[in-house]
């Protein structure tokens, strides 16, 4: 006899819409992020067992549906619970918008009863934007926990920062940005004028 068993679908699957999906590694993460360039970015961190991210996610999908343009990512906190840690996410159903070169534009955690906060700050970050410079995605405090979380499969490298040198800029690995020289005060007295510097 040939048993065979259908399978179910999970609630945090139904009512998908092509502009959600799910989030595999935190490398996936940053990609998705990076690739998403001026597009609005919605990410949804959720847990199977959070009756309030269940009672949510239709409603969730409802945006997703209403706001194409929108990219829509899941982080199933279960599977990922070590990426969580690394980014501070410890209550659930929490959300974090980003866009293009602005990065992180807000996070808050919000339920069925305070869905108006989620309605407003896709009213306010949805309208067609244009950023100047390269996407940011998550910020860099955020990709050195993720690094330097030894649970994830994910390397990340310090970007340099550019280091003014007279009418140019140089970029120079791992050095701090220099404070601009000070300014010499001049003081008055006595009809001389003597020069102080302002040593630190």
């Amino acid at each position: 006899m040939n048993l065979a068993f259908a399978k179910s679908t999970k609630w945090w699957e139904k009512g998908l819409q092509p502009n959600m999906r799910e989030i595999e590694s935190a490398q996936d993460l940053v990609d998705s992020l990076a690739n998403a360039g001026d597009r609005l970015v919605v990410v949804d961190f959720f847990s199977p067992g959070c009756g309030g991210c269940r009672a949510l996610h239709p409603k969730i999908c409802q945006f997703a549906e209403q706001n194409p343009d929108v990219l829509f990512l899941q982080v199933n906190y279960e599977e990922h619970k070590s990426m969580c840690y690394s980014l501070h996410v410890h209550v659930l159903p929490f959300f974090r918008f980003y866009r293009g070169a602005q990065g992180r534009l807000c996070s808050f955690s919000c339920t069925n009863a305070t869905i108006k906060k989620f309605r407003d700050a896709l009213a306010k970050h949805n309208p067609d934007r244009c950023s100047i410079g390269p996407t940011r995605g998550l910020e860099e405090s955020e990709l050195l926990a993720l690094a330097a979380n030894k649970d994830l499969e994910f390397t990340y490298t310090k970007q340099p920062e550019p280091v003014p040198s007279g009418d140019r800029e140089v970029i120079a690995p791992g050095s701090p940005r220099l404070p601009p020289p000070a300014k010499p005060l001049v003081r008055q007295g006595s009809g001389e004028r003597t020069l102080v510097s302002s040593g630190r």
